[in-house]
């Protein structure tokens, strides 16, 4: 959640931490070079296909949990992911998952929202489920709590679909904007470097929605794609939306860089190769990416090296 941390206190940070380690360009200036990408383990160069890859979500009603007026559909837990609804008069209902590794995962529903789709990103196990009814303010009951057990099909498939922090659909602007970025893209690592540059070429950081932004906001990603400016919540979202449309694993992450509070994404690639010299896929590892710095620093090598020193970086949340 992006709120007073996103204010004064980003730009404080953000200067202090980044202005002894690099010369910097505003926020919201300074724009990257096309840039270039080395394939290692590709050999064709034939051009991918560029039609969406999407994953939707899907509330089956196979196994749900629960009771009226909050019920939660468990039908696809090895696809990373529940669906909730909640059908109250209250203004809105919380629900929260813990996972295997007892990070607490808070989200938000109100009776508008329809089916709500929350991700599941702690791995394998046993997740507790508790949820609660808005009474007043900040005051809240407890409805229920249930336990379920995880087991996915594979690591990367709760980073492919929609959720309530990526929040796309087929007939999201997004969709076709990726397909239309990619089309001349010969492999996975070459859309990730066109989506990463459109974006970090073509997004400008909103310094007044950064002072301004309230406790519970949720990306956009089509305002954003039309406005063509945000904060970091939503460079992360944008980007993290675009490449799940094409079908390739990315994580939305929050937590800290350096004493800021901010959210950021990785990448997982099966293809070896370089982004710009200095983004490297290993096929093996997620490859952390952070569009908002590159972007405000024109993509700059420093700023590249200090987005890939993992010291720098503390996750909170993935989602």
């Amino acid at each position: 959640m992006f709120y007073k941390y996103h204010k004064v206190l980003f730009f404080l940070l953000f200067f202090n931490l980044l202005w002894v380690l690099f010369p910097l360009t505003a926020c919201s200036s300074g724009k990257s070079s096309s840039g270039t990408t080395k394939e290692n383990s590709s050999s064709s160069k034939t051009v991918r296909s560029n039609e969406p890859d999407l994953h939707i979500p899907k509330a089956s009603g196979t196994s749900v949990i629960g009771q009226e007026p909050l019920l939660i559909d468990i039908s696809h837990l090895d696809q990373g992911y529940v669906m909730a609804y909640y059908s109250g008069t209250s203004e809105k209902a919380n629900i929260q998952l813990i996972g295997p590794d007892e990070i607490e995962y808070k989200y938000f529903i109100k009776p508008e929202d329809g089916y709500v789709t929350l991700p599941i990103t702690s791995g394998n196990g046993t997740y507790i489920v508790k949820t609660y009814e808005n009474i007043s303010g900040t005051q809240y009951a407890s409805l229920y709590t249930e336990n379920i057990e995880v087991t996915l099909e594979n690591d990367y498939v709760p980073y492919l679909y929609p959720n309530q922090y990526v929040n796309f659909s087929k007939e999201s602007k997004i969709v076709s904007k990726a397909s239309d970025i990619v089309k001349n893209a010969t492999s996975d690592l070459d859309a990730v470097s066109s989506i990463y540059h459109y974006v970090i070429n073509n997004i400008t950081y909103d310094t007044k929605k950064a002072e301004t932004v309230q406790n519970g906001y949720l990306p956009d990603v089509d305002k954003t794609l039309e406005t063509q400016k945000g904060i970091c919540f939503d460079y992360a979202a944008l980007m993290t939306s675009m490449l799940r449309s094409q079908g390739i694993p990315t994580k939305l992450q929050i937590g800290y860089a350096g004493k800021v509070y901010h959210a950021w994404i990785s990448v997982y690639l099966e293809e070896t190769g370089w982004i710009d010299d200095i983004i490297q896929f290993d096929g093996k590892h997620w490859e952390r990416m952070d569009p908002t710095f590159a972007s405000a620093n024109a993509n700059s090598k420093k700023i590249l090296n200090y987005i890939g020193d993992g010291d720098n970086y503390v996750t909170r949340y993935t989602r």
